[in-house]
């Protein structure tokens, strides 16, 4: 290699490495590499997050608070209490079916035979103590009506003979003897004119219906001996009613039977005139109170239970005969203390049971709470409230509904 060639290739060799430095040094000047400007982006995405969450969350406030200011709390009826330690009074629960009440019952029939001629009630209506609910054309009674017709023309003449007798001694025209059998002939027809009102009467025929009967056909009507509703119906126009013949059933359902079986080992436990609380499912939020009036003598060699039976009024007649219906019959509270609150105060939030506790003066917290047993309107916390712990005795269905709405206004709001 000459020295002219050595030139050449000196000169090539600096310009290749000057290019380089030149391209280096534009992309370092022109910012960072992709992937540092990347990173960096990915982590200011990341704090900006973050950051974000942590705005929305100190907006919303505590998961499961609710605020209500004491003017609200008291005009929502919202009331709070210290937990403590209660007696549970024991139940025994049991099955049964409700039934008539049996001395609530009246079978319709009439007194005497006759053909039915006019129906006056029907299945399903309300009907009062001496109402007619049908009425017949008896023989019968019209041979009743005219001896009592006769009865009554007999006591008339003896009326009017026993006054004239009794004028003809006042002028010693007749003797005192007459007089005698004048007064004897009228106790007489007045003894018969009684008797044939009692067979009437027995007929079910009133006194008015035996003065209107003088110019018409004589009708028997069947009066309902109760008030009540009428259960069946067998009355039928142009058919045959005897004493034998039931042409209606009245129930009186303002107070019915509950029918229970009584474990054999809980006998001890129970007693005559013992309250007892009935449900059905038809209505489950309707609790009626009732008593033990009667417990069977014998005990069933199958099931082992004892009937017994409970009475209960039924408002609204809500209870209907054939319903079954579950008993609770409450023992009485000898068992050791425990923690209990009202009924009312657990409420069901998402699947859990929870209480609304007092954090302060007008901020109440949904906790969860595991419950136990359950009586005469409380229930027993076994776990998630503490003895002495203020919360929400009243109201808490207002607080739940509450912390819904604020729920609901958050998810709208993001």
């Amino acid at each position: 290699m000459n020295r002219k060639q050595g030139i050449i290739i000196g000169i090539i060799l600096a310009l290749a490495i000057g290019g380089a430095f030149i391209y280096r040094s534009a992309h370092m000047t022109g910012g960072e590499p992709a992937e540092t400007k990347e990173a960096g982006h990915h982590e200011s995405e990341e704090h900006g997050g973050e950051k974000e969450g942590h705005e929305g969350h100190d907006e919303h406030g505590g998961e499961g608070l609710v605020k209500m200011a004491a003017e609200a709390q008291k005009q929502n009826g919202v009331a709070v209490a210290a937990a403590g330690k209660q007696r549970l009074a024991g139940v025994i629960s049991a099955t049964g079916k409700v039934e008539a009440n049996a001395d609530r019952i009246a079978h319709v029939s009439p007194r005497i035979a006759g053909k039915i001629v006019s129906v006056r009630a029907s299945l399903g209506d309300a009907v009062a103590a001496g109402q007619p609910l049908a009425t017949l054309d008896s023989v019968e009674l019209g041979e009743a009506l005219n001896r009592y017709r006769q009865s009554k023309t007999r006591l008339a003449l003896a009326q009017s003979s026993m006054d004239r007798i009794k004028a003809l001694v006042e002028k010693k025209i007749a003797a005192r003897k007459d007089i005698l059998q004048a007064e004897t002939d009228y106790q007489m027809a007045r003894t018969e004119l009684h008797t044939d009102e009692e067979r009437l009467s027995l007929y079910g025929v009133a006194p008015s219906d035996i003065k209107n009967a003088n110019h018409r056909k004589p009708l028997l009507p069947v009066r309902s001996p109760i008030g009540g509703i009428i259960t069946e119906k067998h009355a039928i126009v142009g058919e045959l009613a005897d004493p034998s013949t039931s042409l209606y059933t009245v129930a009186d359902l303002s107070s019915v039977w509950v029918m229970v079986d009584i474990n054999e080992k809980d006998l001890a436990k129970v007693h005559r005139g013992q309250p007892a609380a009935v449900t059905v499912s038809a209505f489950p939020e309707l609790k009626l109170k009732g008593r033990i009036t009667y417990i069977a003598d014998l005990v069933d060699e199958a099931t082992r239970t004892v009937k017994a039976r409970v009475e209960v009024a039924n408002p609204g007649r809500k209870l209907k005969p054939e319903m079954f219906a579950s008993v609770e019959l409450a023992l009485a509270a000898d068992a050791p203390p425990v923690l209990a609150v009202p009924e009312d105060a657990v409420q069901d939030l998402d699947g859990e049971k929870v209480v609304f506790v007092a954090e302060g003066s007008d901020e109440f917290a949904a906790r969860p709470v595991q419950t136990g047993r359950a009586a005469g309107g409380l229930v027993e916390i076994v776990s998630g409230l503490a003895e002495g712990e203020n919360y929400a005795v009243k109201g808490s269905f207002i607080l739940k509904s509450e912390l819904k709405k604020g729920e609901m206004t958050d998810e709208h709001g993001h």
